[in-house]
């Protein structure tokens, strides 16, 4: 029954934004090998004495996928399982393989498994899945949870980034706030990973779509129609390749490190405003005026009905494709920059 639950879980990674990864693993990476290499003095040795000396922020920004591979069994048992049809989900985790690592690995999902109800397909799938991803309406100017809460909730990515600050920041969590992190160590590894997902655009500004085709906003009509919901752009197909993953996917000039021209582009961000605990929210504004970019001038037609509603994007001609595409790339390594800097910036505030 384990393993069947398990290959559900990656199946629901395929169609829901809720459960996909920001970047891949290479750009976790990438976003902390920058911050790395941004850090002061102070920041970098507290980072140090945080993680150990054989572990940086490059390395342990994937941990959070990793708690993917954690499996909650019929009798209410929890363990790691390693897919062996796809022993290269574990390619970025080998540095948490230790039986002390795995313990935490669980020890947190379990935690954070029934913190708040995240049943995509109708089976709990764990509260911490939904800490990665905002589903915004990309009509809305910016991310206000007061005046514009739809698509947002107190379990989401902008949230689960304040806990981490917080615990790094030695203050409580706000109560509202369903997270449970252990110590510095774990806050580490989630505000490594959740600046990489919030530097994603597709996972923040979300477009809706009728059966048409046309763009939708839930908040002009009575709410979310699920028929309408694209899910962070994995029910759309883009020369079928699903649209989400095609921005999960990283430049592969650029590897799984920082670059000079990253690293530079990342010392001309500005300063962000205002105190770190109103960070995320200002980023998340940010990343949903990208995702319009990353939507922008895009038309779209619906390739299968409900329940699994799917569209495609239609493009004129092959350059016009092409061009999309070249935008897209743009994007992706002003993101990276972005995220690397934002995730220094955290650190070297809180430790200055």
């Amino acid at each position: 029954m384990a393993r069947i639950i398990f290959v559900l879980c990656c199946l629901v990674a395929l169609l829901d934004p809720t459960s996909a990864s920001a970047w891949g693993y290479q750009g976790h990476k990438v976003v902390g090998s920058v911050a790395d290499r941004l850090l002061k003095p102070t920041a970098k040795q507290q980072v140090r004495d945080i993680l150990g000396e054989n572990l940086d922020l490059r390395r342990v920004a994937p941990w959070l996928d990793c708690v993917r591979s954690v499996v909650r069994h019929d009798d209410g048992t929890f363990h790691y399982e390693v897919n062996p049809d796809h022993l290269e989900y574990e390619v970025p985790c080998t540095p948490f393989n230790s039986a002390q690592e795995r313990a935490r690995l669980i020890d947190y999902a379990k935690r954070n498994w029934f913190t708040c109800s995240y049943k995509p397909d109708g089976f709990e799938r764990g509260c911490q899945n939904t800490f990665h991803y905002e589903n915004v309406p990309i009509q809305r100017g910016g991310f206000d949870r007061k005046l514009h809460p739809l698509g947002t909730e107190d379990n989401d990515l902008v949230a689960a980034l304040g806990a981490a600050i917080a615990v790094l920041s030695d203050r409580p969590i706000p109560a509202t706030f369903p997270f449970s992190i252990k110590d510095k160590r774990e806050a580490l590894f989630l505000l490594a990973h959740l600046v990489g997902d919030l530097h994603q655009p597709l996972h923040v500004g979300v477009v809706y779509l009728d059966a048409d085709g046309n763009r939708v906003d839930p908040e002009a009509t009575s709410g979310i129609d699920p028929a309408t919901a694209t899910n962070g752009g994995n029910a759309i197909q883009d020369q079928n390749v699903n649209l989400h993953h095609e921005w999960d996917d990283i430049p592969t000039d650029i590897g799984e490190a920082s670059t000079q021209e990253l690293r530079d582009d990342a010392k001309n961000v500005a300063p962000t405003p205002g105190p770190p605990q109103d960070w995320p929210a200002i980023w998340a504004s940010e990343s949903i005026l990208v995702a319009r970019e990353a939507f922008k001038d895009l038309t779209f037609k619906r390739i299968e009905p409900p329940p699994r509603v799917q569209w495609t994007v239609v493009f004129a001609d092959r350059a016009a494709h092409a061009s999309y595409l070249g935008a897209m790339d743009a994007i992706k390594r002003g993101q990276l920059a972005k995220g690397g800097a934002r995730l220094a910036e955290i650190l070297n505030t809180i430790w200055p």
